[in-house]
């Protein structure tokens, strides 16, 4: 239905790994666990290195899409991704607290350099004729099988974190952490992997993939942190009284009349509203 390279372009977008600051800036959104979603987000992106390469060898370059080198490829995303991933880390106890007290001066250097890279990468593709080979059907194409593997995605995490017994934090981490594609990883990565003359291409879907990820996580993230709002109102409020003496008290202290023969029903419903009101605020309800 589309351009060959494009179909590879899809391929290469589930074959890449997770975001880093995307995922953890909505998981903090949405209430959830920052820790877990630094560490998951980390791990994708250091297992990505090797793990992506080789996936690509094995899914794309044996389907004749042409050879490639995985060892020179692994050796080549490690010095641009991985090298100054752990620079960074090793200088941080002598630049560390220069770089946290200048974080809006740095701010702009950082988002800067990830425009430039994905600058670099589509104007190449610009030059090489994309535009000449990508029409409004292709682009519709892309749109409807990205959404479609955005929204699969999302319903497995979901389907996966019940199977889990995963907590709503950690559960919130699996949605954002499993669901997102990284563009600053993907193009050097694109880079490293193509011919020059295809990264273009092949980056395309990642580029949509990328922009229509940050809408619906900033959707999604901005109805879990309106949910966890309402649940830690809900557990602000007191509970129902738990015996018939507690109702008893409560009642006259709001001078509402219970009659005997009513006291054991209204103390049955109570603690049924109990039981209730501790299963939405995800307590053991025994």
């Amino acid at each position: 239905m589309v351009d060959p390279s494009l179909a590879v372009g899809l391929l290469f977008l589930a074959l890449l790994p997770s975001t880093v600051q995307s995922s953890i800036a909505f998981t903090a959104m949405a209430g959830g666990n920052v820790a877990a979603a630094v560490c998951s987000a980390s791990l994708s992106n250091l297992v990505g290195i090797v793990l992506t390469p080789l996936l690509v060898a094995l899914f794309i370059h044996s389907g004749g899409a042409g050879g490639v080198d995985g060892l020179g490829s692994v050796q080549k995303i490690a010095s641009q991704l991985l090298l100054p991933f752990v620079a960074g880390h090793l200088l941080r106890p002598v630049i560390g607290t220069w770089v946290d007290s200048h974080k809006k001066l740095l701010q702009p250097v950082d988002r800067s350099s990830v425009l430039l890279v994905v600058y670099s990468a589509f104007s190449a593709a610009v030059v090489n004729g994309v535009w000449q080979r990508v029409g409004p059907f292709d682009l519709g194409v892309l749109l409807v099988a990205s959404s479609s593997i955005l929204a699969v995605v999302i319903f497995v995490n979901g389907i996966a974190a019940r199977a889990a017994g995963l907590s709503r934090a950690d559960t919130i981490v699996l949605l954002f952490c499993g669901s997102k594609k990284s563009l600053v990883s993907g193009v050097p990565m694109a880079g490293a992997l193509f011919a020059p003359a295809q990264v273009g291409m092949v980056i395309l879907p990642l580029m949509i993939f990328h922009q229509l990820q940050l809408f619906v996580c900033a959707w999604l993230a901005g109805r879990y942190r309106q949910e966890g709002e309402a649940l830690a109102a809900a557990a602000a409020l007191p509970l129902p009284p738990q015996d018939e003496a507690a109702a008893l008290a409560r009642a006259e202290a709001i001078s509402l009349p219970i009659p005997e023969a009513c006291r054991p029903g209204v103390t049955a419903n109570l603690a049924l509203l109990t039981r209730h009101a501790r299963t939405v605020l995800g307590e053991d309800s025994a």
